[in-house]
């Protein structure tokens, strides 16, 4: 049986996590997700799948990230009415998050329409709407952890605990005589995988001996310093103390699963032990607040040295589900908690905040999870002076920190530990879901001590590789990509463009006087009427 693997998706880049097999019984995805980051990325979202979605048997979902599960709506409403295989944590959680996905959505276009109709622009439609999503709810499957399902003819499946989100998991798959010796072609697809000692979930498990892994790289060049629960408090109560000094909001953009709710755990924690000044933990997500309630009901398999339910029922904790209870937030003063979603500040109610705080000095932003490339998080981590936020200018004085002890995801050296545990790779290890600094600095850190480096690939988007013969082979066929390499891994001309018009702004506020402006406003008309 011949199969073939193309990357539609996570290639030199965090977001978009699909990949495609197809053997001569049918077509299967591991996971379908919504691109993020970059305008030009995102725009994927709403252009053609890179295959015909009735032509899909089944989805094996690793988690309920959007970034993996964001477009199975939209895969649902273009023809697919085949099986989501997931866990019953990425079940429970996708229940809520694709709807809220699909609401998001709807709601931002409304807004995208409503300037575009002001400016003569022609009118959007949503990827999605809830509606989609919730219909996309019927074509979930749950399966156990370390049972193995049939696919398709010929192709079964095992789920091992990824340990990187409730639910998460590395999928291990096999290929029925796809193999010269007649044995199964085995392949692992590593989801995202958990860092040493997370809080809530256990440590990542999955089997050794496989033909094929495919490994995330998030933080592939990048180690952290070892640390304990008691350390990560720790780290975090500096924060918390430095914040209320500043007698302004503490504004935390957070994941609003699993990284929300560990935070929440840690947040409460040190205040009832005097270790922070008592004051409100607004949980500013409809999303984050539902998801809780699936941590409670799912409380049993995580850590049991936690009563989730006493935390999550602190005094401290107050739930702003409505969108009057959020705006309310905004009257407050002094020292304050705010988490919100989305972790990456592209969507929800963290922009609003943003919006209304980050100009002031008192703020404190704390950003907590990765970054991804041409997102307003990086853009605040990597120290802009100004952004913009719903088409306006805001410059930026509060203060920016970031801590990395709440990641979700390991780091190289523990992604490496991973990889070498799933020894003997036999004949190719792909390396995917990450910058490509990361994935070079994974590369770097495996080749020759793990694995040999003619066995290591680094696939970019749309590449598509025959399994079936002795080592991978990389199949021709240029016009399979959608973009060329660099329009994924550089930022592009939206981006570019923000960042003129800020510096524009910036020359023109310093000018001496009016005249010294209007001379700069006459060299930049002369430049763009000589352009070609």
């Amino acid at each position: 049986m011949s199969v073939t693997l193309r990357f539609c998706g996570a290639a030199r880049t965090v977001t978009g996590s699909c990949y495609l097999i197809e053997t001569a019984s049918g077509r299967l995805l591991i996971d379908c997700g919504l691109f993020q980051g970059q305008k030009t990325l995102k725009e994927l979202n709403y252009g053609a799948f890179p295959f015909r979605p009735s032509d899909i048997h089944a989805v094996l979902l690793t988690h309920a990230h959007i970034d993996h599960s964001g477009m199975l709506p939209k895969l649902v409403r273009e023809g697919f009415d085949g099986s989501i295989f997931a866990t019953r944590g990425t079940v429970d959680l996708c229940s809520w998050m694709l709807p809220d996905a699909g609401n998001i959505q709807e709601a931002e276009v409304a807004n995208l329409n409503r300037r575009n109709v002001a400016r003569g622009r022609a009118e959007v439609t949503p990827i999605y709407t809830e509606a989609d999503a919730i219909e996309t709810l019927r074509s979930f499957r749950p399966v156990d952890y370390e049972s193995w399902i049939d696919v398709m003819p010929g192709v079964r499946a095992r789920y091992w605990n990824a340990g990187h989100l409730l639910g998460s998991a590395s999928i291990e798959i096999e290929f029925a005589d796809a193999a010269a010796s007649g044995r199964p072609l085995r392949l692992l697809a590593s989801g995202d995988i958990g860092p040493d000692a997370k809080l809530l979930q256990p440590d990542p498990k999955a089997p050794a001996g496989f033909d094929y892994v495919i490994s995330e790289s998030t933080y592939g060049d990048r180690v952290r310093p070892a640390t304990t629960p008691k350390q990560r408090r720790e780290r975090l109560a500096a924060e918390v103390r430095e914040a209320a000094s500043a007698r302004g909001p503490l504004l935390i953009p957070a994941f609003a699963v699993e990284r929300t709710q560990e935070l929440l755990v840690d947040l409460v924690a040190l205040m009832e032990r005097g270790q922070v000044p008592p004051a409100p933990i607004f949980l500013d997500s409809p999303l984050a607040i539902h998801a809780t309630e699936v941590f409670r009901k799912h409380a049993a398999s995580l850590d049991d040295e936690i009563d989730i339910n006493r935390i999550f029922a602190s005094h401290h904790l107050r739930f702003t589900e409505t969108v009057n209870e959020s705006k309310a937030i905004a009257k407050l003063t002094g020292f304050h908690v705010i988490v919100a979603a989305s972790g990456m500040c592209e969507a929800g109610r963290i922009r609003h905040h943003l919006k209304r705080w980050l100009w002031n000095e008192r703020a404190t932003v704390l950003l907590v999870g990765y970054q991804a490339h041409g997102t307003l998080g990086r853009f605040l981590q990597e120290g802009a002076k100004a952004v913009r936020i719903h088409g306006e200018e805001i410059r930026v004085a509060a203060r920016i920190r970031m801590i990395d002890e709440y990641s979700g995801h390991a780091d190289g050296a523990e992604v490496a530990r991973w990889i070498a545990a799933r020894r003997p790779i036999e004949r190719g290890l792909f390396l995917v879901h990450g910058e490509e600094e990361a994935i070079a600095g994974l590369a770097d850190r495996v080749a020759e001590r793990i694995i040999p480096a003619a066995k290591i690939y680094q696939p970019v988007l749309d590449d598509v590789y025959e399994l079936s013969a002795a080592q991978p082979r990389l199949l021709d066929g240029e016009r399979r990509h959608r973009l060329a390499p660099e329009a994924v891994t550089h930022l592009d001309w939206h981006n570019d463009m923000s960042r003129l018009i800020l510096d524009i702004n910036d020359q023109v506020r310093a000018a001496a006087d009016d005249r010294a402006r209007g001379i700069i406003i006459r060299r930049l008309r002369r430049a763009l009427a000589n352009a070609d």
